[in-house]
């Protein structure tokens, strides 16, 4: 056993490592030195062997727990817990299994005939600020594959038929032989089909699909915000072998506003007002996304206030009702005042007796009690 190297050395997996880093280790070691790879190359031929000798052991729950604790010397097996003659194929069906399970080979045929689900299409839908707040309908072209109408999707043109492909006599895969290995791969010539195309239709170059442009309608729902997607089911590319068509998935771009920020249903809307209209209180105009309402600015308002108007904001999404409106009060000071307006404010400030000022005023006993 001294020329055994540590399994977990094999895999390159610390012995923590779960079954699924162990399987993962496995598949991506065993890709880089399958023998098929390297045709002829003795030391990958050896490495791979010992990489599947390594997994049979991890990847068994019993074998592992008994590796563990005896290594390779487990009572039980006479000194190789392993049967002594490395690693047995018989549980794997052959090498050429193996090679199927890591580089799709065996059953190449039947995916590639089985019915697939067309190729899904992403749509940026441009809308308004309004728009998304109220809902809408919206119509727009996009492109997307379809079965051509010529061939039905076969390729041939019309009143022929594909024919079996000369290199894999209609199985879709080619098989060879190396010593005691067997590998499985996809036929290069029909790509897994076991059919060929001898006399192509002229409408889809062969492919059996063509590509149009398709008119769509969507409804757009009240409250959707942006980066959202709106799917619409079998929209997409059309399937293939029967199946199904994928989805038309529409994200939502929505326009920035000029006046107005979203916070999930709430409208945010920053107000300017003057230091009068803050100090005595005013009656004002506050835009919504549907016109103005009326709004009173009370008396001693401060800067940086938040008044809140009801069902002023954004229709709830699946739900019922509206966010409101939250008005951020911004008291604006003026910065060019003339002679007159500044003696005014001189003689306001003479008969200020400090009681206007609630927070100078909290400020001013604060000092006053720190340095006393």
């Amino acid at each position: 056993m001294a020329d055994k190297r540590d399994y977990y050395e094999v895999l390159g997996v610390d012995k923590s490592a779960s079954a699924d880093d162990i399987k993962r280790a496995y598949r991506k070691k065993a890709k880089e030195c399958h023998p098929d790879l390297h045709p002829g190359d003795k030391e990958a031929e050896a490495r791979f062997k010992e990489l599947n000798e390594a997994n049979e052991v991890l990847s068994d729950p019993d074998k592992r727990a008994r590796y563990d604790q005896f290594g390779f010397n487990d009572p039980m097996q006479g000194g190789d817990p392993f049967g002594g003659g490395g690693f047995d194929f018989s549980g794997m069906g052959g090498m050429s299994d193996i090679f199927d399970q890591l580089f799709g080979g065996g059953g190449g045929r039947s995916r590639q005939n089985a019915p697939m689900q067309g190729r899904d299409i992403a749509y940026d839908l441009k809308i308004s600020f309004e728009e998304a707040a109220d809902g809408c309908e919206k119509v727009f072209d996009f492109y997307r594959s379809e079965v051509c109408e010529q061939c039905h999707g076969s390729g041939a043109k019309p009143g022929t038929q594909p024919g079996t492909c000369p290199t894999c006599k209609g199985s879709g895969q080619i098989r060879s032989s190396g010593g005691w290995m067997t590998t499985v791969r996809t036929c290069p010539t029909c790509g897994g089909k076991g059919k060929v195309i001898t006399d192509k239709c002229t409408g889809c170059s062969g492919t059996g699909r063509i590509r149009k442009r398709r008119t769509c309608t969507v409804k757009v729902p009240a409250g959707i915000n942006h980066g959202q997607v709106i799917i619409m089911g079998g929209k997409g590319d059309a399937g293939r072998n029967g199946g199904p068509n994928g989805d038309l998935q529409i994200q939502v771009s929505v326009m920035p506003h000029k006046l107005f920020k979203r916070d999930g249903f709430n409208l945010l809307l920053d107000y300017p007002i003057s230091f009068t209209q803050a100090a005595l209180g005013a009656d004002v105009d506050i835009p919504t996304l549907h016109g103005s309402v009326k709004y009173h600015i009370p008396e001693g308002t401060q800067n940086d206030t938040e008044f809140r108007i009801k069902e002023q904001g954004v229709t709830r999404l699946r739900g019922s009702g509206k966010g409101d409106l939250i008005v951020h009060v911004r008291v604006e000071v003026p910065r060019k005042l003339s002679e007159k307006q500044r003696e005014l404010l001189r003689q306001f400030e003479e008969t200020v007796t400090g009681k206007e000022y609630e927070g100078r005023k909290s400020f001013l006993d604060k000092i006053r009690d720190v340095f006393n």
